[in-house]
């Protein structure tokens, strides 16, 4: 079969014929943020004579494991189509790797299958770490934000040449994804670029502007230079990843400055800004910011199991003084692993809890839902839903997770979650209720599915006091 191409605004592209799908790799939806362009808004791409090639990926942005310089843009889309003439439901997909790492040629987000669902699946790059997220002068905030608006803004453009509708886009992510996704539902800029989202483990850290030139500053210092793009533009990106990792490794250093903060692995987060991010997401969303995009939020049951599973066991006081002060976990979980709970609930499975309240309360639509099913050691832990979502069910990060061999009851859940968010894209509805502060039904993803009222309804009740906001700078040098 012939090479399927397409014409953008951009110039003309070729892609691959896979196993009945079209697929296009590495199409640039920026400049190369290299050189003048380093710590600014992305720019559009210049447009191309010829048909360019769209058979590779295009490199990582810079993060700590890179294995190459960066020369050429890292701000490119993929896509998988199973109708080039078509008009079917877009589903973006933004990933995880809190706010420090990520890369869409991942084997795990590999849109073929989800895209055989009937829809137009795209991936894209966005920058990462101090490229991203740093709070530089002279730069503005939340770089890495603004390249998933211009991503969106090139599938607004552009993916009607791939059988595409513009007008029925559903963005979608995991960890870091979903807080981009809460931070997007949130800014201006990003209005009227996708009318649904799915959030799956939104982590509730938002960074104040204050707190965020703090962090900067100290991710200068280790590089004996001020916070400043101007200062930085000179460090090779690779130069700057090991700053950001020697930075990461003595967070607790800065714990009277940054609170808990300083407990989590990761220097970046989206910035209340003012500007890029006006307001924290739950403030924003609670006021009806955007009550017209109907949105899929929730979590996995065993969300931190994956980060302390096979290491030592915390001290629980510790976490409980950092992460809860004050909230009666002892009393209220005699009998769980305490470190664990309280960081799952603190940093995913509360503020995606909160993200549907507020959805709510801003007259917008929200459905929850929980993965229940789980694995051998890891339980259903933070991640797992990425490759049941994609069904992409071996290698990678899926043989981490799922072992070798997938059980027979993950191919089954991982049909069920792509059937509930292929519909939820077309227009249908999930497959369950929306959600209610009266009643909280909630989606379980098990072996066995069920809707029941909200299931963490006592880690619910400890933290229905506590506020969720963008995170305090504590105190000054």
């Amino acid at each position: 079969m012939t090479e399927p191409k397409a014409t953008i605004t951009t110039g003309r592209v070729r892609g691959r014929r896979e196993n009945g799908m079209a697929v296009f790799r590495g199409i640039p939806y920026a400049r190369p943020p290299l050189g003048d362009l380093r710590f600014t808004a992305p720019v559009r791409p210049d447009p191309w004579d010829g048909v360019r090639d769209c058979a590779a990926f295009g490199p990582p942005p810079p993060q700590h494991g890179a294995t190459e310089p960066l020369t050429g843009s890292c701000l490119t889309v993929n896509v998988w189509s199973p109708d080039l003439g078509g008009r079917l439901p877009v589903m973006v997909y933004v990933y995880g790797g809190a706010y420090r790492s990520g890369d869409a040629a991942e084997s795990v987000y590999d849109g073929a299958t989800l895209a055989g669902e009937g829809v137009v699946v795209v991936t894209f790059n966005y920058r990462v770490g101090a490229e991203g997220f740093a709070q530089l002068v002279g730069a503005p905030a939340d770089r890495g934000l603004l390249d998933q608006v211009a991503a969106l803004e090139w599938v607004r453009d552009d993916v009607a040449r791939f059988g595409g509708d513009p007008a029925r886009v559903t963005v979608f992510g995991e960890s870091a994804g979903a807080g981009s996704i809460a931070a997007l539902m949130a800014m201006p800029r990003a209005a009227g670029l996708f009318g649904r989202a799915i959030a799956q483990s939104v982590p509730g850290t938002y960074f104040s502007a204050p707190l965020a030139a703090d962090v900067a500053a100290a991710l200068a210092g280790e590089l004996g230079l001020p916070p400043h793009a101007e200062a930085l533009a000179p460090v090779t990106p690779e130069r700057l990843v090991g700053a950001a990792d020697a930075l990461a490794a003595k967070m607790l250093a800065y714990e009277d400055r940054w609170g808990v903060v300083a407990h989590t692995p990761t220097p970046f987060s989206p910035v209340v800004d003012g500007d890029v991010l006006p307001r924290d997401p739950w403030s924003a969303l609670s006021d009806g910011a955007a009550r017209d995009v109907e949105l899929i939020v929730g979590h996995n049951r065993d969300e931190y199991r994956l980060f302390t599973y096979d290491t030592p066991a915390e001290p629980a006081d510790a976490v409980l003084a950092a992460f809860a002060p004050g909230l009666p976990y002892r009393d209220a979980f005699p009998d769980a692993d305490l470190a664990e709970l309280v960081r799952s609930d603190w940093l995913f499975r509360m503020p995606s809890l909160r993200l549907a309240d507020a959805h709510a309360a801003g007259g917008g639509r929200a459905y929850t839902y929980e993965l229940t099913w789980g694995v051998p050691g890891l339980g259903a832990c933070h991640a797992l839903d990425v490759p049941l979502v994609f069904g992409n069910l071996d290698g990678g990060m899926a043989r981490f997770l799922l072992g070798d061999a997938p059980p027979d009851e993950a191919v089954a859940v991982s049909r069920d979650f792509r059937r509930a968010w292929t519909a939820f894209a077309r227009g249908e509805g999930p497959g369950w209720a929306p959600y209610e502060p009266g009643n909280r039904l909630t989606r379980l993803f098990d072996a066995e599915p069920a809707v029941v009222p909200y299931p963490e309804e006592t880690s619910r009740r400890l933290w229905a006091a506590h506020t969720f906001a963008a995170l305090p700078l504590l105190g000054a040098h």
